[in-house]
């Protein structure tokens, strides 16, 4: 059975409220893997100097399963419906119609092919979560997606996470006390999302 990875990203955009100049972006994600009774925690980020938070968001999911070594059963959680609701209901539709929509053509085609061409090794459970809702791994990739936007910050592959001594700093606030980073993880009802045609 192919390992089971958690990716946790985000994306952010800078700016967008100027529409007289570019908008920096960043995109980032906090990848988890429980082995030998413990977690193995990886992080990734890419940026663009002027794009939108819909790209971004596709660009995280690429780029966090371009860099899975292995075919895996992936656990993908992000708080971009856009992202989501694309890759669950949309895209299948999409590649049936030859990547056309019923309103005119798929923004950001490019995008989302090169997502459904990665996302081919792997089986994919798409998970939608409420951004900013305290969930300490996306916030921990928002954090990271707007320092790659700010610093225009690329990894450049898996690096070790910062994810720990980042959730110290927030407990320094009283923030995720109850979160226990080392506990292995629940048993998961993994669903993959249907293959896509």
């Amino acid at each position: 059975m192919n390992p089971l990875v958690w990716i946790y990203a985000d994306e952010s955009c800078l700016g967008v409220q100027f529409t007289d100049r570019d908008s920096p972006g960043g995109a980032a994600g906090l990848i988890e893997h429980w082995k030998d009774g413990r977690w193995l925690r990886r992080d990734y980020c890419v940026c663009e100097p002027a794009t939108t938070n819909n790209r971004m968001a596709l660009q995280s999911a690429s780029e966090g399963l371009r860099l899975l070594k292995t075919p895996c059963r992936v656990i993908f959680t992000s708080d971009s419906e856009y992202l989501i609701k694309g890759m669950r209901e949309w895209v299948p539709a999409w590649i049936r119609r030859g990547w056309k929509r019923k309103g005119g053509p798929v923004e950001n085609t490019e995008l989302w092919q090169e997502l459904v061409a990665t996302t081919r090794r792997h089986q994919v459970d798409w998970r939608w979560i409420r951004g900013h809702a305290g969930h300490p791994q996306n916030e921990y990739a928002n954090w990271l997606a707007v320092r790659a936007a700010k610093k225009q910050s690329r990894s450049d592959g898996l690096r070790d996470s910062g994810f720990e001594k980042w959730l110290e700093k927030q407990r320094e606030q009283e923030r995720y006390v109850d979160f226990y980073e080392f506990a292995p993880p629940p048993a998961q009802d993994f669903q993959a999302t249907a293959p896509l045609p």
